[in-house]
């Protein structure tokens, strides 16, 4: 029995990495604070949670009303509870809402990869940006340097994807890309964390130009990724910050989702107001039965894993990514044409990842050597976290 309890305190209740700030404030609050206070410090995440869920509540319960939002769930239903699971997903890992979405949509409903699309970067702007919402109020630790360059990057690659990239991807290879590219990437992450020990930090450490380069060119990336999957910029960011950077799971899995959740309203933005067509017409449908519940379930996943130990941040990332890789092969009729794209796919990706891995390795060594007193993170400057 305690090893069962030191298992569920290490893995599951670990604890949250907050700024500076919030733990000074946490530490020093007197018994005898004014009501408000203890509210505010004390019971921050359920205020975290509450405030956005009821902004948006209040706002779709009046255009329900008003509007016979209900006669959209008998058709839609199965969507809505898909998206009890995938919003919770969006704010417990790097894979957004879109993960779970854009895979269940196009190779389980049989719905159209540009609807699904259209769907995602729409549900995401709202589930998204309330999960984002209750990080920054909850004070959770970010790496601020790639918020503002893979920000920048990926609204230059959003635009870039809807106008030249998704014109040019048959469905099927958006389907197949999607979930072979990421399931490349689980595979990588899985290797890294079988390093035992692995040295991990709070932040990029000695942010300079080149890293600044890199975080706008992944950011590019990503941003291609979301205008055909409607997901990507989140793990793309969480790719490089933990293989090549080294930053701990649970400080770039929050990041991920604040810029996921800026990219998605980027996204939705271009495509309703900049594009001749608009958004999808059957994605408005989908929004409409998936928001009440969206805008609950992701704040309260973001909630639930930032007390978890980065190793089942990172096990929730395996999972998903290969249920999507099995699903797609199942599902979709396989050609010649396919297959090597697919196969291409794979092993390129893994490729391209563990190199990124054996880079971060050969940079952590630099770190080392050259200066180990000023890496940022812990109180001895240098975090090391158990991989078991």
């Amino acid at each position: 029995m305690s090893k069962c309890k030191g298992f569920i305190k290490k893995y599951f209740l670990e604890g949250q990495k907050l700024e500076e700030k919030q733990k000074t404030a946490l530490e020093t609050l007197p018994e005898d604070a004014p009501f408000l206070t203890k509210l505010l410090v004390r019971h921050r995440r359920l205020v975290g949670i509450l405030i956005p869920m009821i902004f948006f509540e209040l706002l779709w319960w009046a255009q329900a009303v008003r509007h016979d939002y209900f006669s959209y769930f008998p058709d839609r239903y199965l969507l809505t509870i898909t998206m009890i699971f995938g919003a919770s997903v969006a704010g417990m890992t790097s894979e957004g809402g879109g993960a779970v979405a854009f895979p269940v949509m196009t190779l389980a409903l049989g719905i159209k990869p540009a609807v699904a699309r259209d769907f995602s970067l729409m549900i995401q702007s709202c589930g998204m940006t309330a999960a984002a919402f209750t990080i920054f109020w909850m004070q959770i630790k970010l790496e601020k340097h790639s918020l503002v360059f893979c920000s920048t990057g990926a609204a230059a690659g959003m635009i870039f994807g809807l106008e030249v990239v998704d014109a040019a991807l048959s469905p099927p290879q958006k389907k197949l890309s999607f979930v072979c590219i990421w399931f490349s990437f689980a595979f990588a992450l899985f290797l890294l964390n079988r390093e035992h020990k692995r040295t991990t930090f709070d932040q990029i450490p000695k942010f300079g130009v080149w890293q600044a380069a890199v975080l706008l060119a992944i950011g590019f990336l990503g941003g291609i990724f979301s205008a055909v999957a409607g997901s990507g910029v989140d793990i793309c960011s969480f790719s490089i910050l933990s293989l090549l950077f080294r930053v701990s799971e649970k400080v770039s899995t929050p990041t991920s989702i604040v810029l996921m959740a800026i990219n998605t309203c980027v996204g939705f933005y271009w495509r309703q107001m900049m594009t001749d067509t608009g958004v999808e017409e059957d994605a408005w449908g989908y929004l409409i039965v998936c928001v009440p519940v969206v805008v609950i379930f992701a704040p309260l996943g973001s909630i639930i894993s930032s007390h978890f130990h980065r190793q089942v941040l990172a096990a929730l990332v395996y999972l998903l990514d290969t249920i999507a890789l099995v699903t797609a092969f199942v599902v979709i009729p396989m050609t010649v044409e396919l297959g090597i794209i697919s196969g291409s796919l794979l092993v390129g990706g893994f490729v391209i990842f563990f190199l990124m891995s054996k880079a971060g390795q050969r940079l952590l060594q630099q770190y080392e050597k050259d200066s180990p007193e000023h890496l940022p993170g812990t109180e001895d400057k240098l975090v090391r976290q158990g991989a078991v």
